[in-house]
């Protein structure tokens, strides 16, 4: 059934996209398959291929041979030729180059991802084979350190011979001898031709004669020795030659079932990707399969046809089961019916189809054909009989998983029994629901397919003014033969058809005119669709190119609005860059002048010690005379210190040195008995300290063990810091407190960020419970 479609054909093109035997071997077996998951799972392997012909032009498929009969023949003990382990080597290459680069790829393509994973690699045979072949099929001299010992002596060996030689042919004694002064080789010895008549008269070992007989081939004795020893060592080499081949035969048997299998798997994927080249090459698609017997298949093309191919639209299995296709002869209802046998076929063997993707195809479990001319002088069978013999096989096996093809249904017998006949035969498939198209002339076929359910008209057109098929199939509506049509156009005289008209019957005379309305009607249904074709593309045009518009505008807006931000941003940018450089600049001012206080503030006090030392006996002796030093203290009693100009009490009796702590305001001060005076008695005359005193008296009254900058920028709140821990530290203080609050942190960080590098700074933390927690931060003073 399939010879009669040209299913064979379709295989011939698969074939030519392998690129090496096995693969084509692989392409020629290819035969339908009526197993449904064996099908997509072919499907499958044709789509990921034709991706891979799409995507991958640089796949590795050089140097893959079939080697199964080299393995094989490795495998019974069999020395391979080198040419063969060539083969061998070029599969292991190609297995390897096919893996690696499969294994990158393994999530874009799963199944050449799994087939390469049992791919043998052996670079180790690999390499060896390579060492020892050399690319034009020769042992090379690398093969074993022996073959090229033997080569070079053979080498040298040579080079003696002729050098000998060419010393007697240059000889002054034998020139005459020589028919011509040349050295050649008869038997793997080196000979030189010697005239006849001079045979006698030239020492030496005669191995050949011309075909005149007028020269003889003569080895010289003087070269016979050397002769002898390059014959020895030719049979070295032989022998060495026999041994690496034996060992490297002996190595591919021992991988023989790796390697057979990596001829397989090879012949496999080379097989797959034919599949997909086909694809591409036929611009075809993968069909959408279905269980309900549904076919639709959607501008296909015949693959066979070469060159402009009209597309043609068709589909059955829902509405109806049976399309019945007339119309003119050459209007193309064979290729119609070979299209859709074609088709089907194609996709059950796992080829992709030549049509457009969307349309959908089941899978048949039998294919019948009856197409061509069955006539047959041998059997005695008429064209009549041998389309009859071949339809009622077709009927004893048909059943509603069947496609059956039928070219001509009828024909060859008397018009009215040949229609008929097919009438019954058409009504018998659709009542065992097998998928049916038949091709046919009748009229009576025309109505029978017109009343029935579930038969439907189809055909080809026939363009009547050009008396040519335009090949366009047309289901719903039967095709006309045009016959008078087409003899006025040849020149048939006008009263001849007019006659031949009157020879029909009212009936199918309105036939005729039924067909000709409704062909009228669908061409003017036609144009209308065309009309609405046209204006739905204007349309879809005037729409896509308002919404490219669109785009364009949103498009430019978007990079306006964009510009402006940018523009924005960078005069923000440059603001806050201007601002930061001011706020630089500021704080570098601040610190200059900063450092000229407390460089004035140093040299003062600096001034102010020098001039404490030198006034402190003075002062003591003023202080001395200021009053009388107390005796008895007690703790708690209040005193004057005359020196700070300060009232305080006592917190501890003098010890045997004299020494007491006095608290003076917030001060714990350690002084001498004879610094303090009672309170009672007047003040000395010592009312005005000056120097350090001074300044010490005055930063103590100020003094404030913590600092509140809640609410202030760290900005406002660091130069407040600063001049706090000065006073702090001029007045003595041991430990102080900063409020920051908790907040967002920030002047936290701020804060500690200063203290960790002020010079006055010992140690700094946080509060702890009842000190203010995070909210404080507690300084020790140096």
């Amino acid at each position: 059934m399939l010879q009669r479609l040209e299913f064979h054909k379709v295989i011939e093109l698969l074939t030519e996209c392998a690129t090496f035997s096995l693969g084509r071997e692989y392409c020629a077996e290819l035969q339908p398959s009526t197993d449904y998951a064996e099908v997509l799972r072919r499907q499958e392997e044709t789509a990921e291929a034709a991706e891979i012909y799409r995507k991958e032009p640089d796949v590795p498929l050089g140097g893959m041979r079939d080697t199964r009969g080299i393995i094989r023949k490795a495998n019974i003990g069999g020395i391979l030729e080198p040419a063969e382990l060539l083969d061998v080597a070029g599969n292991l290459v190609a297995a390897r180059r096919l893996k690696r680069f499969f294994s990158d790829r393994s999530h874009q393509y799963p199944i050449m991802g799994d087939l390469v994973k049992n791919l043998f690699i052996n670079k180790e045979l690999e390499e060896k084979i390579s060492q020892a072949i050399d690319p034009s099929g020769a042992v090379a001299d690398e093969a074993s350190p022996e073959l090229r010992r033997i080569r070079h002596r053979i080498r040298e060996t040579e080079i003696n011979i002729k050098s000998k030689m060419e010393g007697i042919i240059r000889s002054q004694e034998y020139q005459k001898f020589f028919q011509e002064p040349i050295i050649t080789v008869r038997g793997d010895r080196y000979v030189v031709p010697v005239k006849q008549e001079y045979r006698g008269q030239f020492p030496g070992i005669i191995h050949d004669q011309s075909a005149s007989g007028a020269t003889l081939f003569i080895e010289p004795v003087a070269a016979v020795e050397l002769n002898n020893e390059l014959r020895k060592l030719y049979s070295d080499e032989e022998r060495e030659v026999l041994r690496i081949l034996t060992q490297l035969s002996a190595s591919v048997k021992a991988f023989s079932e790796e390697l057979l299998s990596d001829a397989k798997i090879l012949g496999t994927i080379d097989f797959i990707l034919a599949k997909g080249k086909l694809a591409h090459r036929m611009n075809a698609s993968k069909p959408i399969f279905n269980k309900d017997g549904y076919i639709n298949l959607r501008k296909c093309r015949h693959p066979l046809i070469k060159g402009h191919v009209v597309p043609i639209d068709i589909y059955l299995g829902r509405d109806f089961h049976v399309l019945v296709i007339t119309g003119p002869n050459t209007g193309g209802k064979t290729v119609s019916l070979k299209t859709v046998g074609l088709t089907a076929a194609m996709a059950q063997a796992g080829l992709h189809i030549p049509c457009e993707p969307g349309s959908q195809v089941p899978v048949f479990h039998d294919i019948f054909v009856d197409i061509g001319d069955e006539q047959s002088i041998e059997q005695s069978l008429s064209t009549f009989s041998g389309h009859l013999k071949n339809i009622i096989h077709i009927l004893a096996k048909v059943n509603e998983s069947a496609l059956v093809l039928l070219d001509e249904l009828g024909a060859g017998t008397d018009p009215v029994e040949g229609a008929a006949l097919a009438m019954a035969i058409l009504e018998y498939l659709y009542q065992k629901k097998a998928r049916t198209v038949a091709t046919t002339h009748y009229s009576e076929l025309k109505v029978f397919a017109f009343e029935r359910q579930g038969v439907e008209n189809a055909s080809v057109e026939f363009d009547s003014k050009t008396l040519r098929p335009t090949y366009k199939l047309l289901i719903g509506q039967p095709g006309r033969s045009s016959a008078f049509e087409i003899a006025l156009r040849l020149g048939l005289p006008e009263a001849l058809v007019t006659r031949a008209r009157s020879f029909l019957t009212s009936e199918e005379i309105q036939v005729a005119d039924l067909v000709e309305e409704l062909e009228t009607n669908r061409r003017k249904a036609e144009e209308e669709r065309r009309k609405a074709e046209r204006l739905r593309r204007e349309l879809d045009e005037m729409r896509r190119d308002y919404a490219a518009k669109l785009e364009a505008l949103e498009n430019r807006r978007k990079e306006l609005v964009e510009k402006a931000r940018e523009e924005a941003a960078s005069i923000v940018r440059q603001a806050r860059k201007e601002a930061d450089e001011l706020v630089k600049e500021l704080r570098r001012y601040v610190q200059e002048k900063r450092a000229e206080q407390l460089a004035e503030a140093e040299e003062a006090r600096n001034r102010l010690k020098e001039l404490e030392d030198s006034k402190d006996e003075e002062l003591m002796q003023e202080k001395a005379a200021a009053g009388e030093i107390p005796k008895g203290l007690k703790e708690g009693e209040p005193v004057f210190l005359p020196r700070f100009n300060q009232t305080g009490y006592v917190l501890t009796t003098p010890d045997e040195n004299g020494q007491l702590y006095v608290q003076a305001g917030i001060l714990k001060l350690a002084v001498h008995v004879s610094e303090v005076r009672r309170k009672q008695e007047k003040p000395a005359v010592y009312t005005a300290p000056t120097g350090t005193g001074k300044l010490v008296v005055g930063k103590a009254k100020e003094a404030r063990t913590e600092l509140d900058i809640r609410g202030k920028t760290v900005d406002e709140a660091l130069p407040d810091l600063e001049k706090f821990l000065d006073d702090a530290y001029l007045a003595g203080l041991q430990q102080v407190q900063i409020i920051h609050g908790k907040g967002t942190g920030v002047l936290r960080k701020a804060v500690n960020s200063y203290l960790a590098k002020h010079k006055y700074v010992q140690e700094f933390r946080l509060g702890h419970y009842g000190e203010g927690g995070t909210g404080v931060t507690v300084i020790k003073l140096k």
